[in-house]
């Protein structure tokens, strides 16, 4: 059994669902209220804390999960910005954030007791867009993406100190796409040295192979999520990879499908799979962590799409919808222990 949560920015709540590993099917739904138009969720790597973003008010709270999934305040602290993306470190002693329109990283320390703590470790001004923000699997690196248009288009990269949690300028600092193509989110291959971007302005996927030494990103290859045929208005949001490496998948809203990415097992590159509808503007979605189903969230519907994951060929296939409540912001699933 799992839980999976949503965060629903428009009605202050965050809606827990348990989660069947064996069928997909979602049952017992419980909301939690958390005002402050809930945002970007984080789980701590005990799998016994998790974060969310109140981007209406700048502040991140903490929760305990107890046995059953049921959450359980024990902060809430102030922020720079306006938080869209949040995530641990690997050790889950540093909370780190990005801020679309604050322009920039911070980095908190967390608690023995799983409470991210105030002031920020580290702010760090990087410019508009800054979507996400990520440690490499070496807990030695840092990558943050930036959109273009009302971003500067580019990739900061950084060092990362997990013993204090400072972030130092790697170099270069700036890893910049051939085009205009905006990176939005990023995801890691499990197994190999490879980095994987979803293009927002772009509407595309961009393959980087990571260099461990200097940890800095060389582009391999970008493909797009939209069909060749398709001129109407689009972008990218999420991106996601499926514990075994084997199948990769980035939302189009707009185009309102999921695009799906057959995962090359030795290079990593990808080889397209095809479009499945999903609901209307599909901002988040989460895998479980056994990889068998996907889960998609239409944030104009507020409905909640299942899939099943075919495990020879990645093909999607729904088998369940499920009212969550308005404005979808984010899907998070985690096994109970």
């Amino acid at each position: 059994m799992s839980n999976l949560y949503v965060t629903l920015s428009d009605e202050d709540e965050i809606v827990k669902f348990e989660m069947d590993d064996q069928s997909g099917n979602l049952k017992n739904p419980v909301s939690f209220p958390v005002s402050g138009k809930p945002g970007p969720l984080a789980k701590h790597p005990s799998g016994q804390f998790i974060y969310t973003g109140r981007r209406g008010t700048n502040q991140v709270s903490s929760f305990s999960v107890d046995p059953a999934g049921k959450l359980h305040q024990i902060s809430e602290i102030g922020l720079e910005a306006d938080p869209c993306y949040m995530t641990t470190d690997r050790q889950g002693r540093f909370l780190l954030s990005s801020y679309y329109s604050g322009g920039g990283v911070s980095v908190h320390r967390i608690g023995d007791d799983g409470a991210a703590i105030e002031p920020a470790v580290q702010w760090v001004k990087t410019g508009t867009g800054a979507h996400c923000i990520q440690t490499d699997p070496t807990n030695q690196f840092v990558f943050v993406p930036h959109i273009a248009g009302a971003g500067p288009n580019a990739i900061f990269q950084f060092r990362f100190d997990d013993d204090e949690g400072f972030l130092t300028p790697n170099s270069p600092f700036i890893e910049t796409p051939s085009r205009q193509d905006g990176p939005r989110h990023f995801c890691f291959h499990p197994e190999l040295n490879i980095l994987y971007t979803s293009n927002e302005q772009g509407c595309s996927v961009t393959v980087y192979e990571i260099d461990l030494k200097s940890g800095t990103l060389n582009a391999l290859q970008t493909v797009p999520t939209l069909p060749v045929d398709y001129d109407g208005d689009n972008s990218c949001s999420q991106i996601q990879i499926t514990p075994s490496g084997s199948f990769l998948y980035a939302p189009n809203r707009g185009h309102d499908t999921i695009a799906g990415f057959k995962v090359d097992a030795s290079t990593g590159q990808l080889t397209p799979i095809g479009h499945t509808p999903a609901e209307r503007v599909p901002r988040a979605f989460s895998i479980d962590p056994q990889g068998r189903f996907l889960y998609a969230a239409g944030l104009e519907t507020g409905r909640l799409t299942s899939f099943k994951i075919n495990q020879q060929t990645g093909e999607l296939n729904s088998f369940g919808t499920y009212p969550v409540g308005a404005s979808p912001m984010w899907v998070l699933i985690t096994p109970i222990n």
